[in-house]
């Protein structure tokens, strides 16, 4: 790796600014980083004074980059530019700066850096000192610079000062022994001579070898005895936990709530609320269980800290309960700096700064995505891994996204990054390059569009976002060739999705699944979740019991350990092939069916996933309002959880918690007036419940509506041609625009509605979806799911409508505009754009009485 291409020619010669030393070193070359390790930093500003002396006088710019918590080494003269760089910002924001002031100063510049190991203080790990080193050596010798620097050894690894020495051009050691001060060359690039790496003595302005190994011998022992009572050559990191244990052993509760911060700060969060919470319910002993299921350094992630967090508030506030209900978690972290070791590793940094520019933030991503998934591990990072996987045996695992911004207050990053399962079957070789492919997925889905326009969306571009990995036992059970939980859901402490006008949104409700907890997440086509509000659980929003059947859970996402992979699997083939499904706790038996299925020699029982057992008999719904209010509380803030379940033969359930996340919504206003009596020629639509996000109080200067007429009577083809249509039409910024389709918006089945990806319609104010097409598109009231919450995260309001519902009134014709013929059947034809700028709709609901409306107001 060393000189990394480049010109090194040996005549192009630079002076140290000593005579005596150009001789000790032959010089200096273009393109040279030096690296002086000392144990005093004067025995670094002695040598750094005469170089920039030299090299002022003989017109060089000189660069000083000033980012050390000691004095400065440089004071600003004509030609030395001192540039300012916040280390606090995190390595990858340090790095982006140094590496573009590099970029603009150009070829030729020379640098004088601060000491390499304050970054520590920032940082708390070396490891990612090494890593900017490795970044920044390589770039400084393309571009034909003299770049100095300097390190405190004894505060860095053996793997670090390794890494450093690999990299550079040039290392000097200075040690010093009182008043004694040698040096010694440690590597000087394409330079040899037979004393040039022998300690040195300076004498009158000249540098003698110590040629005399005795001499040698008694220095080394002197500088020995003086490190004796020093700690071995640790990471920074490493002795951060030594502290932690150190401070629980002495039970000073100054010293622990110092530390405490310190550890809190490099490994939790940035985020002051976060930091709050996790200063409230981790403590030391909490901190130190974490680095021990730690893989790397740094921030374990959003998703990580959320789940730890909450799991620390229920036993903390109600230990009686969740000491008993609530199974230990089985996690293991993949800290934030493997993922910048990774991109250093592979060589990947230049590619992410072109990346991180305005013109390649989108452009650069594809081909960056692709070099991620082909990337190598280092290699103390895939021995650790192998580790972990003997520690989980052959239990399936998952790989979960845990960046540091994610499910935080106010960035959720809901689905936007990938999480994989593995069912962890197999030689441990292919374990291992099963589990290495997965969190290169992971790593790759920072640069998915979804991902890119949510960060931008947000102001995040350009923010530190490191991907860390929560990686996860399967909560569940193996079923012969299958394995999955008994049940899954998604709870949240405020139900904004409330139906009825009984319900209290405070109360809560709960998605539930049988099998894998992703059809709880996300929106599952062609079949239903189980929906109810925790007030009241026995009230579904369904006409009759059949009804209730038709739109219940049909499917069940499992692993499959045949196939290796996760799988769905309909429920009447998963009861003939697996004999002790808990399904009498979970389901009951559709007696018409089941006697239909006897007449016609199918199997039977026939099931239908109702939950009513589970909600009838025991404490489910008791101990899942109790978690949602203990973590609400907990917060200040209403939550989102994901959890699994764990029946016993009683049916009695223990709850495995897996996310909790600040709930986003639209935001609280005060109540709204809706007009008692707004005229019908005034009303677009009306309704009441469905809607989603609180109050509602909305000026719309635009409507983009798909006609369901024309839409009913296109191909699949020109059906997604359509969804691309209304990404374009949504694009053009006209102001608040409310988009109205048929069934589902997002649905990645065309006949079910229109095939958008959010990122096309982010930019929205109003989604509104209609069932037409006689009844074949239906809205999907799933909240929870990965689409709604990001409507909820960005301010767009949700309404569903049900033109032959009772209390429903849609008028589209209200609209005034161009209808398609309806012999014009294209997807043209199909998207409406009706321009309001000059009378605007007024869209008003209020979520006490759940009422809802959008008109012309007089």
């Amino acid at each position: 790796m060393t000189g990394n291409g480049g010109n090194s020619q040996d005549n192009n010669r630079v002076s140290t600014g000593l005579p005596g030393l150009d001789d000790v070193l032959d010089g200096l070359r273009i393109g040279d980083n030096v690296v002086w390790r000392v144990s005093d930093l004067d025995d670094y500003r002695r040598f750094v004074t005469p170089f920039i002396e030299s090299a002022a006088s003989a017109g060089r710019r000189i660069i000083y980059l000033r980012f050390g918590q000691h004095p400065p080494l440089v004071t600003a003269k004509a030609n030395i530019h001192i540039e300012n760089v916040d280390a606090l910002g995190g390595f990858e924001a340090f790095t982006g700066r140094v590496w573009r002031l590099i970029e603009e100063h150009g070829r030729g510049a020379f640098y004088v850096c601060d000491c390499l190991s304050d970054l520590l203080n920032a940082w708390a790990t070396d490891v990612m000192v090494g890593n900017f080193f490795q970044v920044v050596c390589p770039f400084l010798f393309e571009l034909d610079t003299v770049a100095w620097f300097a390190l405190y050894p004894d505060r860095h690894s053996r793997t670090t000062l390794d890494r450093i020495r690999q990299t550079t051009q040039v290392m000097v050691d200075v040690h010093r022994l009182g008043e004694d001060v040698q040096i010694q060359p440690i590597k000087a690039w394409r330079r040899q001579s037979p004393t040039m790496f022998l300690p040195h003595r300076e004498r009158n302005g000249r540098f003698f070898p110590v040629d005399d190994s005795s001499d040698a011998t008694r220095l080394q022992a002197g500088l020995e005895q003086a490190q004796l009572h020093r700690q071995p050559l640790l990471d920074y990191w490493d002795r951060l936990f030594i502290q932690v244990a150190d401070a629980l052993e002495s039970g000073d509760q100054e010293q622990i709530s110092d530390i405490q911060d310190r550890v809190l700060n490099v490994l939790i969060s940035r985020d002051p609320r976060m930091l709050d919470l996790a200063r409230n319910y981790l403590g030391l002993e909490d901190l130190l269980a974490i680095r021990a299921r730690m893989i790397g350094s740094g921030y374990i992630g959003g998703k990580a800290a959320g789940m730890l967090i909450a799991r620390s508030i229920l036993l903390t506030n109600q230990s009686d309960i969740w000491q008993e209900a609530l199974e230990p978690h089985d996690s293991s972290y993949l800290g934030s700096d493997a993922y910048y070791a990774f991109l250093v590793h592979n060589g990947l940094w230049p590619a992410i700064m072109r990346q991180r520019s305005a013109d390649g933030y989108f452009n650069e991503a594809a081909e960056l995505r692709r070099n991620l998934l082909a990337g190598r591990f280092p290699p103390e990072i895939r021995s650790e891994l192998e580790r972990l996987l003997d520690h989980y045996g052959q239990y399936p695992i998952l790989v979960r996204s845990s960046s540091l911004q994610e499910d935080g207050f106010g960035n959720a990053f809901a689905g936007k990054y990938d999480s994989v399962f593995l069912v962890n079957q197999g030689a441990p070789e292919q374990r291992l390059a099963e589990l290495e492919d997965a969190i290169r997925q992971v790593y790759a889905s920072t640069m998915s569009n979804d991902a890119l326009v949510y960060r931008k969306q947000r102001g995040l571009d350009q923010k530190e976002e490191p991907m860390a990995l929560l990686i996860q036992r399967v909560n569940g059970r193996f079923h012969g060739r299958y394995y999955l939980p008994d049940a899954a859901g998604v709870g949240v402490s405020r139900n904004t999705f409330a139906w009825d006008t009984d319900m209290n949104p405070a109360a809560g409700m709960v998605r539930l699944v049988m099998g894998l907890g992703t059809r709880a997440v996300d929106r599952i086509e062609g079949d239903h979740a189980c929906v109810m509000a925790l007030d009241y659980p026995r009230r579904q929003p369904f006409r009759n019991q059949d009804e209730s059947y038709r739109f219940s859970q049909h499917l069940l996402d499992v692993l499959d350990l045949r196939e290796g992979k996760l799988t769905t699997r309909p429920l009447s083939q998963l009861t003939q092939e697996i004999a002790d499904l808990p399904l009498n706790h979970l389901g009951e038996v559709d007696q018409p069916a089941s006697r239909r299925a006897r007449e016609l020699n199918l199997p039977t029982p026939v099931w239908r996933l109702t939950f009513k057992p589970l909600v009838h008999s025991g404490h489910f719904v008791a101990r899942l309002s109790s978690l949602l209010k203990t973590l609400e509380a907990g917060y200040s803030h209403p939550v989102d959880v994901e959890f699994t379940l764990h029946l016993n033969h009683a049916g009695e359930p223990a709850f495995n918690l897996v996310q909790c996340r600040p709930l986003a919504t639209i935001g609280e206003t005060m109540a709204v007036e809706i007009p008692a009596d707004i005229p019908e020629q005034q009303l677009l639509f009306r309704t009441r419940g469905h809607f989603m996000g609180g109050n509602i109080n909305l000026g719309i200067q635009r409507v983009i509506r798909v006609d369901a007429g024309v839409y009913s009577r296109l191909t699949v083809s020109q059906r997604y041609e359509v969804a691309r249509l209304v990404g374009e039409q949504v694009r053009m910024d006209t102001g608040k625009t409310m988009l109205i389709g048929p069934g589902r918006w997002g649905t990645s089945s065309p006949e079910l509605g229109v095939p958008v990806r959010f990122a096309d319609i982010a930019g929205v104010a109003v989604l509104v979806e209609v069932a037409e097409m006689e009844g074949d598109m239906v809205p999907d009231l799933s909240y929870g799911s990965h689409f709604f919450q990001d409507l909820v995260e960005t301010g767009i309001a949700y309404v569903a409508l049900f033109p032959k519902g009772r209390h429903c009134v849609y008028q589209p014709e209200r609209l005034h505009g161009t209808s398609a013929p309806i012999q014009d059947i294209s997807p043209e034809a199909a998207v409406q754009s009706f321009d309001l700028r000059a009378t605007p709709l007024q869209l008003t609901g209020d979520v006490v009485s759940q009422n809802l409306a959008c008109y012309f107001p007089d």
